[in-house]
């Protein structure tokens, strides 16, 4: 996808919310983020401060309840309060690099995903099946049998588990492909250590691979997230490929954004009060003053922290549950001849010591993360080190790694940039309710990954349900537009 050559060819809604709009891109030089941003006017009349649905939240949840509105013709507006579209699905470019905002992988089978994405159009680049495990001062090999049968035949006696667990793992994937989603969402929960323990794994596999692996997933090295999410997410990797969209993360949410009326998505809007009326509509205000009415109701489509604070005292909610999941991701660059293994794999920290819970070499995967001769490498740390300087944080990592690759070779790598993300995903610990009403009170739904499942595709999903659930009840009230 082009972002200079997008179409937008939805029809324009019955009653847009602002008159007039200019569609910009703005460029990549020296770190900005790529974005459809929109300037537009400021209303000038009380028809124009007026719409059918606001959906607060430009990220995947937002727009994916944006883009099943516009199928039925309802007008809404997108109310964003940053720059761009995405939320934590964003993507900076600094100086030809690609920098994801954390370690953000996309899963191909995602059904969600395949139904509302354009997997052609968004270039995906293929990781290997596998990882690369980093214990007892050497890689070993971690395979997906059905896709590298002779490099998991070779893995078998390596000590990343024993050979009773590599069968476990096939086993658990039988386990899995025979539920269907709503049985694995809706099914029995313990915590995944427990389910793994009561599956039979040998601890060793468990702090070896299952920790940094899917610890990386969930932001969640305890493995305390709910059962439920480990089966779906497992399924979907059992089912599809680990990817990176060729032109960043932020190419999913963009994709999304141009299938909608241009005219629909406010940025720079944030969004500080809502108010319910006694004829049904919503008022909104923002933190500029402005008041915006939305006749249909509000889809409120914020990150769980922010959709708190919104409700606060106006509707009961689900109490944030704590620890939140927090990570911190660290961009280095170095020459392209300075990589020691050109593979499109990850690598884990399978040792249980240091900071660096996985790393992978972007450009081993994706080449366009870096200009010609470049290569770029992608660290995760789990958690948010807070009271860490960045550079003592830049100068552990480096130390770590020099055990791993060399210290000849990291020696090259240069410090590019820092993400420390507070807010990651939520958590999702037992007990879950993953299939949540999005119903809050009458003319209110919320969405989010929060709301069903903490991946891409639970945000996706729970941004349609919640412009389905509006729907259903405007057609039973009846149509107040």
């Amino acid at each position: 996808m082009q972002l200079s050559a997008i179409a937008f060819t939805s029809p324009l809604p019955s009653t847009p919310f602002f008159k007039s709009a200019n569609l910009k891109k703005k460029s990549s030089i020296n770190g900005s983020s790529q974005q459809i941003s929109i300037t537009s006017s400021p209303p000038t009349s009380q028809s124009a401060q007026t719409t059918g649905v606001a959906v607060v939240g430009g990220g995947l949840a937002g727009l994916a309840a944006a883009v099943r509105l516009q199928a039925d013709n309802v007008p809404f507006v997108i109310l964003e309060a940053s720059d761009a579209v995405g939320g934590r699905v964003r993507t900076d470019f600094a100086d030809g690099f690609t920098l994801d905002r954390g370690f953000q992988i996309f899963i191909t089978a995602y059904p969600e995903a395949c139904k509302l994405l354009d997997y052609d159009a968004l270039e995906l680049q293929r990781f290997y099946s596998g990882a690369l495990v980093f214990y007892d001062g050497r890689f070993h090999t971690v395979a997906d049998p059905l896709r590298h049968f002779s490099d998991a035949l070779r893995s078998l006696g390596n000590p990343i588990g024993t050979v009773i667990d590599k069968l476990l793992i096939g086993l658990t994937r039988i386990r899995v492909l025979s539920l269907s989603d709503v049985e694995i969402l809706g099914g029995d929960e313990v915590k995944t250590i427990e389910l793994l323990r009561k599956s039979g794994f040998s601890d060793s596999i468990l702090n070896r691979f299952f920790r940094p692996f899917f610890g990386g997933i969930f932001f969640d090295p305890e493995l305390e997230t709910t059962s439920r999410l480990f089966n779906f997410v497992f399924k979907c990797l059992a089912l599809g490929d680990n990817t990176l969209p060729k032109k960043g993360i932020s190419a999913i949410p963009l994709q999304l954004a141009a299938k909608l009326n241009p005219t629909s998505i406010r940025l720079n809007s944030r969004v500080v009060s809502i108010e319910s009326e006694s004829d049904g509509s919503s008022t909104l205000i923002l933190d500029n003053g402005e008041t915006l009415t939305a006749n249909l109701g509000v889809i409120l489509a914020v990150e769980q922290p922010a959709a708190f604070n919104l409700l606060s005292g106006k509707a009961s909610q689900t109490p944030l549950k704590n620890p939140v999941r927090s990570t911190i991701c660290v961009y280095f660059s170095t020459d392209e001849t300075n990589v020691p293994i050109k593979d499109p794999v990850l690598f884990l920290n399978g040792s249980s010591q240091g900071i660096v819970n996985n790393m992978f070499f972007a450009t081993n995967v994706a080449r366009s993360y870096a200009p010609a001769g470049k290569t770029l490498v992608s660290v995760t740390l789990v958690g948010t080190y807070d009271n860490v300087p960045d550079e003592e944080l830049v100068d552990q990592v480096l130390k770590e790694l020099g055990d791993w690759f060399g210290n000849e070779i990291v020696d090259s790598w240069q410090y590019l940039r820092m993400y420390r993300i507070q807010f990651a995903q939520p958590n999702q610990s037992p007990p879950t309710e993953l299939v949540k009403d999005p119903k809050v009170k009458d003319g209110l739904y919320v969405c989010g990954d929060y709301v069903t499942s903490a991946t891409f595709d639970g945000a996706l999903v729970s941004g349609r349900r919640a412009a389905e659930a509006l729907l259903k009840d405007n057609a039973i009230v009846g149509n107040r537009v």
